[in-house]
């Protein structure tokens, strides 16, 4: 069963790794949109543990859902929306329960993502974050490392793939050739799940 800990956990690994790859994030942000995606990153996932260490929710779902609301007010462009609207919507499904199992965080994380479809109106093969996102939650019911690994070959298969939404469309074939930097994010945020998961379980 996975608690409150575990989801706070999860999205503390999260900052950290986030605040690590920052840099790179922003350097895959800068060949196909705006330069910024890394630095969008690490302040939205800084400001979700201050806040999580500030209003201490206490079921799985209220974690997801400060953080998605905390996303969504600080983090600028798209990443913003797309993420907050990704944990919210997880959180959402989660409900009001004091623990979870995995196999409804997976069903809460696939309309999570779902969630993202909708907004940014976007599909597998169109070089965005859900080409991490989709083969990652597709695969989370396996396991957690099974999520991780799908996620990352996801990630890895936006390269040769022509951006279709998002800014980096605007490039049109000379999108080709570079990683998305929002798949890249979308597959450290399944790793660091990963991560939590094996480092502790469910609980604290």
């Amino acid at each position: 069963m996975l608690d409150a800990d575990f989801f706070r956990r999860w999205m503390a690994t999260a900052a950290a790794a986030l605040d690590r790859e920052a840099d790179r994030l922003t350097e895959l942000d800068s060949a196909i949109g705006d330069a910024d995606h890394g630095s969008n990153m690490q302040r939205g996932f800084a400001a979700v543990t201050a806040a999580l260490e500030q209003e201490d929710p206490q079921t799985p779902g209220a974690v997801l859902t400060l953080a998605g609301r905390q996303l969504i007010s600080t983090v600028g462009g798209a990443s913003g929306p797309l993420y907050g609207t990704l944990l919210r919507r997880t959180g959402k499904v989660l409900g009001y329960g004091p623990t979870v199992t995995d196999q409804q965080l997976a069903e809460a994380f696939a309309e999570g993502v779902a969630a993202v479809g909708q907004l940014g109106g976007a599909q597998a093969g169109d070089k965005t974050m859900l080409d991490a996102l989709l083969p990652g939650v597709e695969a989370l019911g396996t396991s957690y490392a099974a999520a991780r690994d799908a996620a990352e070959a996801g990630a890895t298969a936006t390269v040769p793939m022509q951006a279709r939404k998002g800014r980096a469309s605007y490039l049109g074939e000379r999108s080709i050739g570079h990683q998305d930097p929002g798949a890249t994010s979308s597959a450290l945020l399944i790793a660091t799940l990963a991560e939590s998961y094996e480092r502790g379980g469910g609980g604290s």
